[in-house]
């Protein structure tokens, strides 16, 4: 800095001097044209006089060029010898990623996103940190930024803290006691089932089920006179209810599986005996209705071989009962059996500790709230206790059995229902007690997270199989019009933009009636996952698309009319009611309600609407049929007209009808008639055996001898749906 004010103090002074020099030099001047002396060269002296030196300006324009380099040298670091080519920094992207994300990734606060998002089609207002962004506005936020982007094939995984609950480790031998036999009893419908556990438990379960048909599964504690006892679990029969036969399967121990003996090896019964082998239970079987004439249970014995059931009078392991639901024909003997398998089975279970079971049926009642269906596997079970399964929490309120008697303790293998459930669980959920109702709410929110996450997942994967399948689309068309001019690329343009026109309001009502929008509504979860389970059997979209709106638990409320009235669609509710109030709203509305008690006959009707939104099909039904004997032409003003010369063989011909020409079993014209006549005489009906003349509205038909007339009528008929749910 010195070395810089010593140069400038000696520019400054040489700058004075210059002043000094240009001043005497001019003085000198002056003295000598005053004198009348000349120097010794005039033209130099009138040059200088003319043009004096610009001293001023030049010492004034250095000093600034010096005062600026100073400056850009003491705020600029040193320049390398060669300049460095700018490069752009890059950014890794990937689709869906959030405002906070994309920050993060280019090193810039939220603001700088935002701000780069303005004066765009984006709403800045309802953007947050967590909200997600589509790939046109990453790419817009990057070109901002002044940045390269980098596609990232899927975001990074983020290692979180597993906070959810699990079962506990094995327990010590210690501490294990014997437990009760868990028994499932499965078969095909209508084979006895209910009536046997009826039979075992001296109460009227069936005659309390709709149609004597179980549409859920009960589970219920039977006492035998020895002092044993035996949970029973009884699941649906119907093919409907698949999920719940193999649910129960699931958290049994035993199976005993009813077969008539009088209808013998069905598909239900098949599929139960599948569902025990997935679950590797042991099978009892009970061959049932043994009192009735035509019962035959070795042939039933012989078919299970089919199927690798092999009883023990094939030398095989499974004990074979004959029984009589109807009379009580050796129950007892059934029981034996079965306690005697669960003793080789030496079931044991720890009754101390944290809670394990599993929910079997769930339901919401409209005084308690929430209620599940639940057997318990570990620990016992107490009054406010606090429970989760799946992704709702409960502090238990109150327990009772299957007859509705509170209880104070439920203990392993024992069923139980219970209240105090935030949300309603799913059937098939496990149970596990927690410490704690914090604890129970973070478990809760962390699986809710997991599934979002989850879902998220298949969603970015969804989002990218669609990127590239418009990047794939839009590489074609580029392809398609590449090559054209640019007046035919506007022509071609024009005409699938008139293809893409709007509905008008006669297409949008065909269409419509071509869309069935549903709501379910059913009384347990089991019951509404069997529907649902049928409905994705449902294989006629091709006729008329099926459209599930909205399904849930409880009686049907003003909101499911509502929906349904907003989609024009049908409320179908199973097994609950719906209230005078609101059948009333939905009568004002328009909206239909159906209510049914058995599971086929809401399927039936559910067929029967979609039949009715199908196009009514045209059929032909004869009058009459004549043969052709003779033709000939006759002239009507200057036109030759063909007639043909008939005799009725069948029925009746009438002109107001349907004709149609047959010629060697092939139909050649169909129409109406011009005429008919008798004689010369014209006439609207001609009978069986009379001879007639017609001819036709086609004149280019050539009649032939021995060609048949039919007279017919078409008659609209209602088309039934092709969907055929299994039953």
């Amino acid at each position: 800095m010195n070395q810089k004010l010593l140069k400038l103090e000696k520019l400054l002074r040489f700058h004075t001097i210059c002043r000094q020099l240009h001043s005497l030099s001019q003085r000198r001047l002056l003295a000598w044209w005053k004198h009348g002396s000349a120097p010794a060269s005039p033209v130099w002296a009138d040059w200088l006089c003319a043009r004096p030196w610009p001293t001023d300006v030049l010492t004034g324009s250095a000093l600034h060029q010096h005062r600026l380099l100073v400056t850009k040298k003491e705020k600029r670091p040193p320049r390398s010898q060669l300049s460095p080519i700018k490069t752009k920094k890059e950014v890794e992207v990937w689709v869906g990623m959030t405002v906070e994300e994309l920050a993060r990734a280019m090193a810039k606060d939220t603001d700088c996103v935002y701000e780069a998002l303005l004066n765009t089609a984006i709403d800045i207002d309802s953007l947050e940190a967590n909200s997600h962004l589509d790939e046109v506005w990453i790419k817009e936020v990057i070109k901002k930024a002044g940045m390269k982007l980098k596609w990232s094939k899927l975001k990074l995984e983020r290692i979180r803290e597993n906070k959810d609950a699990v079962r506990r480790p094995g327990a010590d031998p210690a501490l294990l006691k014997p437990r009760s036999p868990v028994v499932t009893i499965m078969g095909h419908v209508d084979h006895g089932k209910t009536t046997l556990l009826d039979k075992l438990r001296e109460t009227q379960v069936a005659a309390m089920e709709v149609g004597g048909i179980t549409q859920h599964i009960g589970a219920f504690l039977v006492s035998l006179p020895s002092g044993e006892k035996i949970t029973f679990l009884d699941t649906p029969g119907h093919a409907a209810f698949s999920a719940m036969r193999a649910r129960g399967a699931q958290v049994t121990d035993i199976v005993v599986l009813v077969v008539a003996a009088d209808d013998g090896v069905m598909k239900q019964t098949v599929e139960s005996i599948q569902h025990a082998k997935d679950a590797g239970v042991p099978i009892i079987l009970a061959i049932n209705k043994c009192d009735k004439t035509d019962a035959d249970p070795e042939k039933v014995k012989k078919e299970l071989l089919a199927y690798d059931v092999v009883c023990e009078e094939y030398g095989g392991d499974v004990q074979a009962v004959h029984v009589s639901a109807l009379t009580g024909k050796n129950l007892m003997a059934l029981a034996e059996a079965t306690i005697a398998l669960a003793e080789m089975l030496e079931l044991k279970a720890d009754p101390t500790g944290p809670v394990e079971g599993t929910v079997i049926e769930s339901f919401t009642d409209k005084g308690r709230g929430p209620v599940t269906t639940a057997i318990i596997q570990r620990g016992t079970l107490k009054k406010g206790s606090i429970l989760v399964a799946g992704k709702s929490w409960a502090k238990v309120r109150l327990m009772f059995d299957e007859n509705g008697k509170t209880v104070n303790e439920a203990y392993p293998s024992m069923p139980v229902g219970i209240i105090g459930w935030r949300d309603l669980p799913s059937a098939g959920d496990e149970i596990l007690e927690v410490q704690s109702e914090p604890r129970a709410r973070e478990v809760v929110d962390w699986r809710k997270s997991e599934q979002k996450e989850e879902k998220g997942k298949d969603d970015l994967k969804i989002m990218e199989e669609k990127r590239k399948e418009h990047q794939e689309a839009h590489r074609k068309a580029r392809e398609k019009y590449g090559s054209l001019h640019w007046k035919q690329r506007s022509y071609i343009k024009y005409l699938e933009r008139k293809e893409q026109r709007p509905l008008k309001p006669k297409e949008k009502v065909e269409r419509d009636s071509n869309v069935l929008p549903i709501i379910i509504k059913g009384d347990v979860d089991g019951s509404v996952e069997a529907i649902l389970n049928l409905l994705d059997t449902y294989d006629a979209s091709h006729e008329c698309e099926l459209e599930l709106v909205h399904f849930g638990l409880g009686d049907i409320s003003e909101n499911d009319v509502t929906f349904a009235e907003t989609f024009d669609g049908v409320i179908y509710g199973f097994n609950v009611d719906a209230g005078s109030a609101i059948q009333q709203s939905a009568a004002q509305k328009g909206v239909k309600i159906k209510l049914h008690k058995i599971i086929y006959h809401l399927i039936e009707d559910l067929q029967e609407e979609l039949s009715n939104r199908l196009p009514y099909k045209v059929e032909e039904y004869p009058i009459g049929e004549a043969s052709i004997l003779a033709t000939f032409t006759i002239t009507e003003g200057k036109k030759k007209v063909p007639v043909a010369g008939c005799r009725v063989q069948k029925g009746q011909l009438e002109r107001q009808k349907k004709f149609k020409l047959i010629r060697n079993g092939q139909v050649i014209w169909k129409g109406s008639l011009t005429s008919l006549k008798h004689h010369k005489d014209d006439v609207l009906v001609i009978k069986t055996g009379v001879d007639c003349g017609l001819s036709l509205d086609e004149e280019n038909v050539e009649f032939k001898v021995g060609d048949q007339v039919i007279c017919y009528e078409e008659n609209k008929v209602p088309t039934k749906t092709s969907w055929d749910p299994g039953f």
